[in-house]
């Protein structure tokens, strides 16, 4: 596809909605109900690769602000660009709706078949030339782009994560932050969303977080090598640029009793307080295993934001994302939420979209 086609595939694939600078977040703000308050702070996966009856549905009534892709959904790059186009423009959203995919490299990628897989980041980090990840970076951003997705759900910044699929850049915490330094430096240069997970670092855990919820007892001066990689990106990035994911699991150190997707000790004192990131926050997908406390999912966003969440993400089953979606409004509508509450996340949401790399 040559450099014309890219650029008229582009503006399709982009719908008449607010872009950068072009309107106060406040204002956008006053004029948007509660219940678009709520979806702005909602990711979801739909099925299939076309809108249908059902996804149709989640996209007007929720009002997403963003999508999680899977390979259910991708089948050859004209569909998913129709496919991407349309998740834009249903439901008429005020914003355009971040459109996010796991293109890590190595194991976790999707669309094989379409797009050129980078290589693991275990195994770029064994080179020890970390300007290739900056060159793998540049080139995921060009490709997903072209497809009309616009975040990446990468680079893992955990450190030594041992789970055989080689998902760390190394075992030694200074390389992780030199390696997922060089990636973000090359999402910047291509003015691509990305995301940093999975906070506070997921690599002492001995058990999949997809499976069930792990304990990590490390103290927290054991921690810090963990947290090393998170730093490096704060201090260097703009944090409009990208989000932070929060892992599952539970840390000894910091909140014994509770998973760090609902840790205000994670999320506001540490993420936020402690370390200063002013951006975005995003749960991991909360259909996962290791999620399933003794909560009902109606109660589980309301736990996300009480604690400094911002984005809730729920990947597979439409129940469960109204759930979600329905009891965060039943929580504003009696209190345990304020609206003020939700405009401090939403006024970070539409600071990403309007302000971050996306022109």
């Amino acid at each position: 596809m040559n450099v014309l086609k890219i650029i008229a595939a582009i503006f399709l694939l982009i719908p008449n909605v607010v872009h950068a600078e072009t309107r106060n977040v406040d204002d956008i703000l006053a004029e948007m109900t509660i219940s678009e308050k709520v979806g702005q702070m909602m990711f979801i996966g739909i099925y299939g690769t076309e809108i249908d009856e059902d996804s149709q549905y989640m996209l007007e009534t929720v009002k997403p602000g963003g999508i999680i892709l899977f390979d259910r959904n991708l089948s050859y790059p004209e569909q998913v660009q129709n496919l991407t186009r349309d998740i834009q423009n249903v439901g008429n959203p005020k914003i355009y709706r971040f459109i996010s995919i796991d293109e890590e490299g190595g194991f976790v990628a999707r669309m094989r078949n379409y797009i050129e897989v980078p290589p693991s980041q275990e195994s770029l980090g064994n080179t020890g030339d970390s300007n290739l990840a900056r060159e793998w970076s540049m080139k995921t951003a060009d490709n997903l782009k072209n497809l009309g997705i616009n975040l990446n759900f990468a680079p893992v910044l955990d450190v030594g994560r041992g789970d055989g699929r080689g998902r760390s850049y190394s075992y030694d915490s200074n390389t992780v932050a030199i390696f997922a330094d060089s990636a973000a430096d090359g999402y910047d240069s291509k003015k691509f969303f990305y995301t940093l997970k999975h906070f506070p670092g997921i690599g002492k855990s001995v058990v999949d977080q997809h499976v069930r919820l792990s304990t990590i007892d490390a103290t927290f001066e054991e921690l810090q090598s963990d947290l090393l990689p998170f730093k490096t990106i704060f201090e260097k990035h703009s944090h409009q640029n990208f989000m932070v994911m929060i892992g599952h699991n539970q840390y000894s150190a910091i909140n014994p009793d509770k998973p760090a997707t609902l840790s205000k000790n994670v999320m506001q004192n540490l993420l936020r307080d402690q370390l200063g990131f002013d951006g975005v926050i995003i749960t991991d997908d909360m259909d996962m295993g290791s999620i399933s406390v003794d909560l009902p999912r109606s109660e589980l966003g309301v736990r996300v934001i009480q604690a400094g969440g911002d984005v809730i993400l729920v990947c597979h089953e439409y129940s469960n994302q109204l759930q979600v979606f329905n009891g965060i409004l039943d929580a504003v509508a009696d209190g345990r939420i304020s609206e003020a509450r939700l405009d401090d996340s939403v006024r970070r949401i539409l600071l990403m979209k309007m302000k971050g790399t996306i022109e």
